[in-house]
């Protein structure tokens, strides 16, 4: 693929489809949101609208990050609190799939809010190969496969749906993402799970349960930078432990810590962490999350484990 190429043909197809329309772009921060933002905004300009949902399940100061960064590209972005919704629709759910369906649907309730007040007729959309490939193979829902909903019900939500990077796998999306003039800070983060860190709560998901896989993954995150992983980060389980505060038994949380190398994320190994490395994240999570108590390890490639955990 040559990225330039794509790029010009890619716009030139969005220009041909909105002409004189209005759209609107859902950007999370990552790399295939943000290349797609930027190549519609590049076709119709003002006639795209961007909005970031914050609903509380991103990294740390994702939603400040994103809108300075699109800001210093002349996109403006307009943040969307819906935090509170979202924790609201994932509470008591506990089957994996059932969160992805409770959190696609609560996006997509938000977001025909925000289509309403834009008055907009398509939706751009940063689909990749991966998603579309996983879902109908039955690996998991992506939330942004519109299908596995019935594209004919979006018609209510009043939007066509455009996709231009349907057709690349991540490392492809990265090289279009840089050609455009983003960031290494987003063509090069790693991949972010679509229903956020609830993607990382094994169990219920709640604002406690969140704010502890946040501040463990920033750990991660910090301490694999030299080695610069496909993906890394940590998940809380469902399961307790028993550790030791001041020589007196303490009854706490269970992190483990997984980082992966893939090209497309289809296929993943685990990478293989120096031992002072994985101490030191150890220390860092039992110091900085007193509510942690056990750290572990993950080694199992993809497949047979999916490189998230939900």
């Amino acid at each position: 693929m040559e990225a330039q190429k794509f790029i010009d043909e890619k716009i030139n197809e969005i220009k041909e489809t909105v002409r004189d329309g209005k759209a609107i772009s859902a950007l999370s921060g990552g790399v295939d949101s943000s290349a797609c933002t930027v190549l519609a905004h590049r076709a119709i300009g003002d006639n795209l609208k961007v909005v970031f949902i914050e609903d509380g399940l991103m990294r740390e100061n994702e939603a400040q990050d994103v809108v300075k960064i699109f800001s210093d590209l002349g996109i403006e972005v307009r943040v969307v609190d819906a935090q509170k919704d979202f924790f609201s629709a994932l509470k008591g759910i506990t089957d994996p799939e059932e969160k992805r369906k409770a959190f696609r649907s609560q996006f997509y309730e938000v977001f025909k809010e925000e289509v309403l007040k834009s008055q907009a007729t398509f939706l751009v959309q940063g689909t990749i190969a991966a998603d579309v490939v996983e879902t109908r193979g039955g690996v998991k829902t992506q939330h942004n496969i519109l299908e596995q909903i019935g594209i004919d019900s979006q018609k209510g939500y009043g939007f066509r749906v455009v996709e231009p990077l349907k057709e690349l796998y991540k490392h492809q999306v990265r090289e279009v993402a840089g050609e455009l003039g983003l960031p290494p800070k987003i063509y090069q983060r790693m991949p972010f799970p679509g229903p956020g860190l609830a993607a990382r709560v094994v169990g219920e998901v709640t604002p406690e349960k969140v704010s502890m896989v946040r501040k463990a993954t920033r750990i991660v995150e910090e301490e694999l930078d030299s080695l610069k992983p496909f993906q890394a980060f940590a998940v809380l389980l469902n399961d307790r432990g028993t550790g030791l505060e001041e020589r007196k038994r303490k009854f706490g949380n269970i992190l483990v810590v997984r980082s992966v190398e893939s090209k497309d994320a289809m296929t993943a190994e685990p990478t293989q962490v120096p031992w002072e490395i994985l101490t030191k994240i150890s220390q860092r999570i039992t110091r900085e999350i007193p509510d942690v108590v056990r750290v572990a390890y993950e080694i199992t490639p993809k497949p047979p484990a999916t490189i998230e955990y939900i």
